[in-house]
């Protein structure tokens, strides 16, 4: 594999963020070069320039805009990029411009809980309410239909009645935390 350049897109905390960037942080393959939020106040920001990495906002106009995102990850030399918590819509022309060179995260079992409104703890109540009695992370390749890409990789956990939202949310990010960077690894080893 040649030396591959992420960009990882974020708009919250940036728990997956700052796991992804210190599991690639000694890779002679691959390379963090970009955190991309949508929202300056975000923890992300912070925990990326902590680690090295560099970061940009965008405005939700910028994400949309051609002339902007383009020259933005040109810069930069993406090859690939990583949804970790990035709540808009990744407009088409990056899907085009990256395809199948996208990947999203989602805190369930796809298809179940997934599409327009079912992210973060939206999922997880969801989950909560159907009675499930398991859950897991889905990451699946990224495309025009919300949540609608190919699987990639799945992974469970076993619910009990008694979780609340709050655990099942907990035993999902285990999940998250232990397998995303590996699956991207793959996904990377396959693609590049």
């Amino acid at each position: 594999m040649k030396k591959v350049n992420i960009a990882i897109f974020a708009s919250g905390g940036g728990t997956n963020c700052e796991n992804i960037i210190r599991y690639f942080k000694d890779s002679d393959e691959v390379c963090t070069a970009l955190v991309v939020s949508n929202k300056a106040e975000a923890p992300v920001l912070g925990k990326a320039l902590k680690l090295g990495v560099p970061v940009q906002i965008v405005t939700k106009a910028e994400l949309n805009d051609e002339a902007v995102m383009m020259p933005l990850l040109q810069q930069y030399a993406i090859d690939f990029i990583v949804l970790a918590g990035f709540l808009p819509l990744v407009p088409d022309f990056l899907i085009e411009a990256f395809p199948r060179r996208i990947v999203n995260i989602h805190p369930s079992l796809l298809p179940k809980f997934g599409g327009k409104g079912m992210w973060g703890h939206h999922v997880h109540e969801a989950v909560k309410a159907a009675g499930e009695t398991e859950t897991g992370m889905t990451v699946h390749w990224v495309t025009p239909v919300c949540d609608g890409g190919d699987i990639i990789a799945q992974y469970r956990v076993a619910l009990s009645p008694e979780d609340s939202a709050d655990t099942i949310s907990e035993k999902e990010h285990a999940l998250e935390m232990k397998y995303y960077p590996l699956v991207i690894l793959r996904a990377l080893n396959e693609t590049f």
